[in-house]
């Protein structure tokens, strides 16, 4: 591995595509775990976003030694819905999230947020986007990094980029939705894109 890559705790191609598109600026290559799916699972059980990053993180940073590993853990927090789904937004579909071994696929999650918010009208649709990513090194979180974005719950799915609640997150800045942006453009916005950029800024002081 060179100076220049970065290994990131996943098998999800969409924050692949996410990481990618924000390093991209940076000459900086992103790179899954070899045989990451062939490892054992973190079970996410943390209570909160940061939680559940430096558990991934720490645990994944073991395959590869000595390297710089990247885990994020990430989710959608609706206001009128107390800030659901949260930690549970990758599982949200399934009928106990808190307990679902697995994720749900990403309609049936949109579907319910749909569902729940119901009559909700426009202007109390207020949502974010949060991630926390944790960096760890050979079982040791090193550091973390928060980014949020602040966007609106739209009635309808609009767009055909990204992946998870991004066709429903409406970011009224530029007046898109995050599923219309191209990878590169949803990393000027993003929370993830936010948060990696922090990460950015420590790893150059490294160096």
């Amino acid at each position: 591995m060179t100076a220049r890559t970065v290994l990131i705790a996943t098998s999800n191609p969409g924050k692949l595509r996410d990481f990618a598109g924000a390093a991209a600026a940076y000459a900086i290559t992103i790179a899954g775990i070899p045989g990451f799916s062939s490892l054992p699972p973190v079970v996410e059980d943390g209570t909160t976003f940061e939680a559940n990053a430096r558990k991934k993180a720490e645990a994944y940073s073991l395959a590869a030694p000595g390297e710089l590993v990247l885990a994020d853990d990430s989710g959608l927090e609706i206001d009128a819905l107390g800030g659901a789904p949260g930690i549970h937004s990758a599982r949200y579909a399934a009928e106990e999230p808190h307990a679902a071994e697995s994720n749900t696929d990403d309609e049936a999650n949109n579907a319910r947020v749909l569902r729940e918010l119901g009559n909700v009208p426009h202007e109390d649709r207020a949502a974010r986007f949060v991630c926390v990513i944790a960096v760890a090194k050979d079982g040791r979180t090193l550091q973390t990094f928060r980014g949020t974005a602040e966007g609106v719950i739209l009635e309808a799915p609009r767009g055909q980029h990204g992946f998870g609640y991004d066709p429903l997150f409406y970011f009224p800045q530029i007046g898109k939705t995050f599923a219309e942006l191209s990878a590169e453009e949803k990393a000027q916005y993003s929370h993830r894109g936010a948060a990696f950029r922090m990460f950015l800024s420590w790893y150059q002081q490294q160096a």
